[in-house]
């Protein structure tokens, strides 16, 4: 029993060795389907080129002979076979994943144009009224006493004495009278009387007492020492200078009304967003007193001065405000609809690195390699930027991570690459002399 298990035991070491050896040969044969550790990517059995080594830490260093970061770190070899044809960075597809590495397709696209400002409610100035006496008076009954009162064109505001009103009653009382009494009276001496009759009255409408008012003196009721002033507007009373019993002279302001059924907002733009404002473009704004709500206008003027302090210009938007909700001061933000635009090639605004010198996008080339790519940009607008040179359509770009690949990466040496090669063209790898004794 024990001889068979030795026997069994050799066969199999034998069988063993025996596929060891055949292995062994034909793995090792040309075209046996086998890769070399410094054969990939190349031909086998052949030693992969080494072109340079990279910082560990994705950091714009390389050395040309193999060397340590400060931390100790073994820098990266990089082969013939991975160096990038141009100024490209490549990052790992598990470290994308980790980065949260997003792409969309440059596309072509209709931007809509929206500029954004904010302001504030005003009075309609075509709708301001001053209420001043074109006589010498006093108050003695004060009508409307409160500011902010509502108040409807011919409501009285308040009563007053003028002694130049009893003597234009009078005049106007006595030529009535003469003219009862002139039946026989020739007909110039009629139409004289008559003149003076008229001219009594009409003395008194110039001094804007209402022909309500006058229509007891009309009808031979005799005299009024105190008359109304009426409110020539509907509107509120945004202003109150009277006060009763006061004295006032002629052209002195008692009363200032605005009517609000209409009201303005004026808005501080930009001046890099002036340009495309105009007159008659439509306007939408927010209030924070009415969460949720947006109320429609009009631009109807753009102010021709810029405010050197804030470098904006004033831009008037006029809102229809038959509800009574929009009241001067109020504090809004408006977004104007500057117009349409069909851009051909169109990116994410994210998508883009601006330095402020130089605007940046990343080409996705799959496989974990990404070329930085100089644009020029055009109309913004809903999120999106016109690309007008750099971008081809249906290239994908990098829209979200682009500034971790940047912190990942060699992203700063392959931008100084792009002032002296065209897109596609071979970059040299940044090694530095002073490495090689490292």
């Amino acid at each position: 029993m024990n001889r068979k298990n030795v026997l069994a035991t050799a066969l199999l070491t034998g069988l063993a060795l025996a596929a060891g050896y055949w292995w062994g040969h034909w793995s090792g044969a040309p075209g046996g389907g086998t890769r070399s550790e410094a054969g990939v990517g190349g031909d086998a059995g052949q030693p992969r080129r080494i072109l340079y080594y990279r910082n560990p830490m994705g950091l714009n260093d390389t050395s040309p002979v193999p060397r340590k970061d400060s931390m100790g770190m073994d820098y990266i070899p990089v082969y013939a076979d991975e160096a990038p044809e141009g100024p490209q960075v490549r990052i790992s597809p598990n470290r994308l994943q980790v980065l949260g590495v997003r792409t969309e397709t440059a596309t072509r696209r209709v931007i809509t144009r929206t500029i954004r400002a904010v302001g504030t409610v005003e009075a309609n100035e075509r709708g301001l009224y001053a209420v001043s006496p074109k006589f010498e008076g006093w108050i003695t009954t004060l009508i409307v006493n409160t500011t902010g009162a509502a108040v409807r064109r011919g409501d009285p505001l308040l009563a007053v004495y003028s002694p130049d009103l009893v003597t234009a009653q009078e005049e106007y009382r006595v030529a009535s009278a003469s003219l009862q009494v002139m039946g026989e009276a020739s007909p110039e001496a009629r139409a004289s009387m008559e003149s003076l009759l008229e001219g009594s009255l009409q003395r008194l409408r110039n001094w804007d007492v209402a022909d309500v008012d006058l229509a007891d003196l009309r009808a031979g009721k005799g005299v009024r020492h105190t008359l109304p002033l009426r409110s020539p507007a509907n509107g509120i009373v945004m202003e109150k200078m009277a006060r009763a019993g006061m004295r006032f002279m002629p052209g002195e302001p008692l009363y200032q009304i605005a009517d609000l059924a209409t009201v303005w907002i004026v808005a501080n733009v930009f001046e890099q967003d002036l340009g495309a404002v105009r007159q008659g473009q439509t306007a939408s704004v927010a209030m924070a007193a009415y969460p949720g709500r947006r109320f429609t206008g009009q631009v109807t003027f753009v102010y021709p001065t810029i405010q050197p302090d804030t470098r904006t210009a004033r831009v008037r938007i006029e809102l229809p405000n038959a509800a009574g909700l929009l009241k001067p001061e109020l504090y809004g933000t408006v977004e104007i609809v500057a117009g349409d635009r069909v851009a051909d090639v169109s990116v994410p605004e994210s998508a883009v690195l601006d330095s402020g010198t130089r605007r940046v996008v990343l080409i996705d080339l799959g496989g974990g390699a990404f070329e930085p790519r100089e644009v020029e940009l055009g109309s913004r607008g809903d999120g999106y930027v016109e690309v007008l040179t750099g971008v081809a359509g249906g290239e994908r770009v990098v829209v979200d991570g682009n500034f971790l690949i940047d912190a990942e990466s060699n992203l700063r040496g392959a931008l100084e690459t792009l002032g002296g090669h065209a897109h596609g063209g071979a970059a040299p790898p940044a090694a530095a002399d002073d490495h090689a004794g490292h």
